[in-house]
């Protein structure tokens, strides 16, 4: 074994940060093969301990288990989503089935549930904690619903499937990523860019510079660059033509085709549900949910798009009319949508990014999200350059606490790359837990991908985009500041739709003056965003809100499709993929169909990232923000003893105490619908 490997020492790094400047491709396979053998070694130890199980001896040693493979998994993992390469892909699909096959062969494992299963079973006279009851109780269940309880035979095909379907996520995402990357639609006429503000022309400029394309602008599928284009471009044809490449992506019948993945996918997991004794995998799923069932789920969405769609139509009618007024169209598409209504929104409230970029800034709205936490929680950062990073464009931070002592470990990853796919999100290299005493401290990332900085100017965010910023350190919060003895039960380690609670509640500060004085001040002049301007944003926030809810719902109806459909019927009801999309999102339906174009073939949430039968959560979790949010409304947004409660019945807890418990703890009531359909503009 290559003793310079890294990933098979304890990293000798500050605060054992991952050791990013040594580790190289090659180091993963022999990290995670040896990662197995130690873990594997530990459950036989486990096995054959002579003493009676116990709590100790079987459930937390069970817990505590493979460091190695955790360690080694998690920087792969990590990396593949924000800083892939052809041989970093090649390396996770030779491990994801490994890793797979690992995970199966511990929780089938009989001496090891046997252990389990006792301790489960004498769980009424042991003097356990609640979060000792919890682990006890999500330990047992990881047993029973990854196949502990099934036959031999049925157990090598749980195992088949789940390695199967390591490879098709991974794949999905591979063909996502690649066609993103693949398209630019480059201009040399500049009489093309007519309606695009400057700041995506030159951003165009600087696209085009970077791929030898002189004399030209490079429009990408990318958001800071396909955004602004669907909004601002007057060319119609070109809108359509981007609008159209977006929506097609991996749908197209060639090799990066996901139609068909998309359908192993979900009969795969169809196969593990009924494995299990359930009827679908949406039921399997929810089982392990706030929302309990799918007939929840469903009646939620549903009681959403009764509320939504009548006011949604308006909006549509209104944009027509406004699009025949302006420019005489007659056959308003899909996209002309953007377009039409930022045109509209900007005659109606004065308001619209261009005018608003100059008060955002990319290093001021991360000072402003830092000194909000400051003021809410205490916590301080401080970047530290002997970190090592994983790309030049990351931050690395030393967060504080109010006593001055360590916290956490934060990573700030902003801007788009080749090896990064689309989107946004917070992730963790290391999970906080108390072992021994010690509280050992969390490693926490954010990834996005904001609007770069060009030759003539920094980094100026869209407001969406300071938004999406304050949602994923609402997540990193949730991370950073958490308090519990064990990883497993640790941060966002909640159930799915309660995870969103601490990041959708985060954005709310955004249109609060006294928040955004603390970073909104234009990058030239310094002058702090007027407060017209915030009169303004407020105002505008629920413009086409209706719109913007049956969109949620028609993702969730799609997700939930796919997964309630039952392993007998599969092959009749999903032959025909897009068929299938189209029949379950009818009823959201506010335009057309347009030929080529697809949801599922894309929709790496569902298919590739951990939201099969939970994409609802976002809905669900807005909910919980609206109704938490507006004690903060009452009490004063940075009201210490409110902050210190939510940070105590919920940022700190993680699973440790159950989503439905924590809220009433905050709340001091369950939650109530009234606060998000008053902010909505729905009530």
């Amino acid at each position: 074994m290559p003793i310079n490997n890294p990933l098979l020492k304890k990293f000798d790094t500050p605060f054992g940060v991952p050791p990013f400047d040594q580790v190289k491709v090659e180091h993963f396979m022999p990290a995670i093969t040896e990662g197995i053998r130690l873990a594997k070694e530990e459950v036989a130890a486990i096995i054959a301990n002579p003493e009676a199980p116990t709590f100790e001896n079987s459930v937390v040693a069970l817990e505590r288990g493979g460091e190695m493979i955790g360690k080694a998994s998690s920087i792969l993992f990590n990396l593949n989503s924000a800083e892939t390469s052809d041989a970093l892909q090649e390396v996770t699909r030779e491990a994801s089935p490994l890793l797979s096959q690992h995970s199966n062969e511990i929780w089938q494992n009989e001496g090891l549930y046997n252990r389990v299963k006792k301790v489960y079973n004498q769980k009424g006279q042991l003097d356990l904690s609640g979060e000792e009851e919890i682990l006890l109780e999500k330990t047992y269940k990881a047993f029973v619903r990854n196949g502990a309880n099934l036959s031999d035979e049925q157990k090598k095909r749980f195992q088949e499937v789940s390695m199967e379907l390591s490879q098709l996520t991974l794949k999905f995402g591979e063909n996502v990523l690649a066609e993103t990357n693949d398209y630019e639609k480059v201009i040399t006429d500049e009489s093309q860019l007519a309606g695009l503000p400057d700041s995506a022309k030159t951003m165009a400029k600087e696209t085009a510079k970077k791929k030898d394309k002189a004399d030209a602008w490079v429009f990408t599928l990318q958001a800071p660059s396909y955004i602004p284009f669907m909004e601002n471009a007057t060319n119609r044809e070109l809108r359509e033509e981007l609008y159209k490449a977006y929506m097609s992506k991996a749908n197209k019948g060639d090799e990066r085709d996901n139609k068909e993945v998309v359908k192993k996918i979900v009969a795969l997991r169809a196969e593990i549900a009924s494995l299990l004794g359930y009827e679908s995998y949406a039921a399997y799923v929810l089982e392990e949910r706030m929302a309990g069932s799918s007939k929840q789920v469903n009646d939620f969405l549903g009681d959403l798009l009764d509320k939504a769609k009548p006011m949604a139509e308006k909006e549509v009618i209104e944009i027509r009319e406004f699009a025949k007024k302006l420019d005489g169209l007659e056959d308003l598409q899909r996209w002309d949508w953007s377009f039409y209504s930022e045109k509209l929104k900007k005659e109606k409230y004065a308001i619209d990014d261009e005018l608003l970029r100059p008060y955002f800034k990319l290093e001021n709205v991360l000072n402003g999200v830092f000194e909000t936490v400051s003021k809410l929680y205490g916590l301080t950062f401080k970047e530290q350059e002997n970190i090592p990073v994983y790309h030049s464009d990351v931050t690395a931070y030393e967060v504080l606490n109010d006593k001055g002592e360590h916290e956490a470990i934060f990573y700030a990853d902003f801007h788009p790359r080749e090896g990064k796919r689309g989107g946004a999100w917070m992730t963790s290299y290391r999970s906080q837990e108390i072992v021994n005493g010690e509280n050992i401290r969390p490693h926490v990332s954010i990834v996005c991908n904001f609007t770069p900085s060009t030759d003539d100017q920094p980094s100026l965010l869209t407001f969406n985009e300071v938004l999406t910023l304050f949602h994923e350190f609402g997540h990193a919060l949730h991370g950073m500041l958490a308090n519990t003895t064990y990883s497993s039960l640790s941060g966002t380690g909640v159930y799915w739709d309660f995870v969103e609670l601490p990041s959708q509640i985060f954005e709310n500060w955004c249109y609060e003056k006294e928040c955004l004085d603390l970073f909104a001040s234009h990058y030239q002049t310094g002058e702090l965003i007027p407060q017209e301007y915030i009169d303004k944003l407020k105002a505008s926030s629920t413009y086409h809100e209706a719109y913007a809810t049956i969109r949620q719902v028609s993702f969730g109806y799609l997700d939930m499709g796919w997964y309630s459909v039952p392993l007998g019927e599969m092959t009749d009801k999903t032959a025909d993929a897009s068929q299938f999309e189209e029949e379950v999102m009818a009823s959201t339906e506010l335009f057309p169909k347009v030929p080529g174009t697809m949801m599922s073939t894309q929709f790496s949430h569902i298919f590739a990232g951990g939201y099969a039968a939970g994409y609802y959560s976002y809905k669900w979790a807005e909910v919980l923000d609206a109704d938490a949010f507006s004690l903060f409304k009452e009490n004063g947004i940075f009201d210490p003893e409110t902050a210190q409660l939510f940070k105590n019945t919920v940022l700190s807890k993680g699973g440790s105490v159950h989503p439905a418990d924590l809220y009433k703890q905050f709340r001091g009531r369950e939650p109530k619908v009234d606060a998000l359909l008053e902010r909505a503009g729905l009530a």
